[in-house]
């Protein structure tokens, strides 16, 4: 799958997020990279920033990061259909993360 192939996809993950999620997401940007750093092993996305519900004196900052590693997810070697449920997973999995949802609470949920 080409980049702007697995761009779209994420972006439509995004389009698609109940109205009550859109609200709440703030300060926000999702970006697509190749790889992830080595220190974080083999994962296929990364939250990085400051939960909402840790939020002291927030003002001023750069926007929170999801970043979404594509070529993780090209080596799982899944057909087109399930690749975009893996890839939908992972925007939610560190969507939740921004929202303040940790990941023993994703694990019972099923989402880890």
């Amino acid at each position: 799958m080409k980049r702007h192939e697995f761009e779209h996809l994420v972006d439509r993950v995004l389009e698609d997020l109940p109205g009550w999620v859109v609200e709440k997401i703030d300060n926000l940007a999702v970006v697509v990279e190749e790889h992830p750093p080595k220190e974080l092993g083999d994962v296929l996305g990364v939250y990085e920033g400051v939960a909402l519900n840790e939020r002291g004196d927030y003002f001023g900052v750069l926007p929170d990061t999801i970043v979404v590693f594509r070529q993780p997810h090209l080596e799982l070697g899944l057909k087109r259909d399930e690749l975009e449920a893996e890839i939908r997973k992972t925007v939610l999995h560190e969507i939740a993360h921004h929202l303040g949802i940790d990941d023993d609470r994703l694990t019972e949920l099923g989402w880890d």
